[in-house]
């Protein structure tokens, strides 16, 4: 997670994020922790339209921001301490919990079907497709006009 979206959940300015966790560098290694590149930090800037950097128009974030590893939101409870900054932590924990079991629960189909169908190849072959049509994730819905349309 970027040091932004960390800050907002944490109701405290980027800044003071960054403050924090400068002022401990032991509890943030490079694998708990570490900055985005510049060619990250300019498809980020181009998406969140921030202003651009020249003297003129200083607004707009002018460092890269730091990217937080599931660990390092781990670590960022021991240096804000405050009631929300413990339960953001809890959230974000089982956030990361539960997107790691949704992973490794579709690989593991996928490696099983794939096992099925090396083993049993063309009688099943109409089943195993339709499996693994049933394992992709559906198109969203289009969209339906609210209201009264005339003619109904």
């Amino acid at each position: 997670m970027v040091d932004a979206d960390l800050a907002d959940l944490y109701g405290v300015p980027t800044k003071v994020l960054v403050q924090a966790v400068k002022r401990n560098p032991a509890r943030f290694p490079p694998d708990f922790m570490f900055p985005i590149t510049e060619q990250e930090f300019a498809n980020l800037r181009s998406q969140i339209v921030t202003s651009s950097l020249t003297p003129r128009n200083w607004g707009g974030r002018r460092t890269a921001p730091y990217a937080f590893t599931e660990q390092g939101v781990a670590m960022l409870s021991s240096v804000l301490k405050s009631d929300r900054a413990v339960q953001v932590n809890v959230e974000i924990m089982r956030a990361f919990v539960r997107l790691r079991d949704l992973v490794g629960h579709n690989r593991e189909m996928a490696r099983r079907l794939n096992d099925l169908e090396s083993k049993y190849d063309r009688q099943f072959k109409v089943v195993f497709d339709a499996i693994r049509e049933l394992m992709t994730p559906p198109a969203p819905a289009p969209k339906r006009r609210i209201g009264f349309v005339q003619g109904e």
